[in-house]
């Protein structure tokens, strides 16, 4: 029972790790939120995103699809268009960000305020 227990522990330490490796970087969970809304440009996403500059956004992006949370689709039409949407799994991420949201909302305290 003792390896069972411990297996667990392992498999759930592992998968943290793995989560915040990607969540953990700043500005990755205000790109899939921004995403939530649907697919959209690289101008869009930066200026829905903030004080984030092109170099980190495109850097972050290139994050996030390489952990399968993001699609790029460019059309092949002249000039062409790129965009940027949440994968199946980057939609199946939103319910725990949501909470993730509201958890530290009630808990954590803002930075600079206490």
């Amino acid at each position: 029972m003792g390896n069972l227990t411990h297996s667990a522990s392992s498999t759930r330490e592992s998968g943290l790790i793995a989560a915040f490796d990607v969540l953990g970087k700043k500005w990755n969970g205000i790109i899939l939120a921004a995403l939530s809304q649907g697919p959209i440009k690289f101008s869009d996403l930066r200026r829905s995103v903030g004080s984030i500059t092109d170099s980190v956004l495109s850097d972050r992006l290139v994050d996030l699809i390489a952990a399968g949370l993001v699609e790029r689709t460019e059309t092949g039409v002249r000039p062409s268009h790129i965009t940027y949407a949440l994968s199946q799994q980057g939609q199946a991420i939103q319910p725990i960000l949501d909470r993730l949201a509201t958890w530290a909302a009630t808990n954590l305290q803002a930075p600079g305020h206490g």
